[in-house]
């Protein structure tokens, strides 16, 4: 499994850039295939807890049964506008339920410290499973973003022709395995 944290110490720039983009607008865009196959992309708040980034969420709520029956999912930060400057970041993985009753208690006493609210029992949380990450920026933040992401092991970081600028993708896959 590679965790966040685990992410973060193979391509610290990138993972940098992302946890930015989370952090920004507080909440992300989970993708999830329903039962018949479609696909379901809703919003979910996160929490990096002990270090790790987590998903909670209502007990029962459609989005969290998708990834119990088919934990693959995809997490792209919100994006508030079409210039695409303040770039986008996505993740794609599988969703690891967190069941130990000690982990969640501290989930939940964090999660209060940090926000004032914390879920009561049943709730469901997942871990991240990050099997690929990826940023996309585009105009004047490109040969910022490319400066942060230079020298990244395993980071593919490129500038494509698109506008005056260019637009930069840079991605990561976790090692097969």
């Amino acid at each position: 499994m590679v965790s966040w944290r685990e992410f973060a110490r193979e391509a610290p720039a990138l993972a940098a850039l992302g946890r930015e983009r989370f952090d920004s607008t507080e909440l992300v865009l989970m993708g999830t295939t329903r039962k018949d196959g479609s696909p379901r992309v809703t919003p979910i708040e996160f929490f990096f807890f002990e270090g790790e980034l987590t998903l909670g969420g209502m007990w029962q709520s459609r989005k969290l049964l998708d990834v119990l029956r088919d934990p693959r999912c995809v997490l792209h930060s919100t994006v508030t506008s079409k210039s695409g400057t303040e770039g986008d970041f996505k993740l794609a993985g599988r969703a690891a339920p967190i069941d130990g009753s000690d982990e969640r208690e501290r989930y939940a006493r964090a999660l209060r410290a940090a926000t004032g609210w914390a879920p009561e029992e049943p709730f469901h949380l997942f871990q991240l499973d990050i099997r690929a990450a990826a940023y996309v920026v585009f105009g004047t933040a490109v040969k910022a973003a490319l400066e942060r992401l230079a020298g990244t092991p395993g980071v593919d970081a490129r500038i494509l022709p698109n506008t005056e600028e260019g637009y930069l993708v840079a991605t990561w896959k976790a090692a097969a395995g």
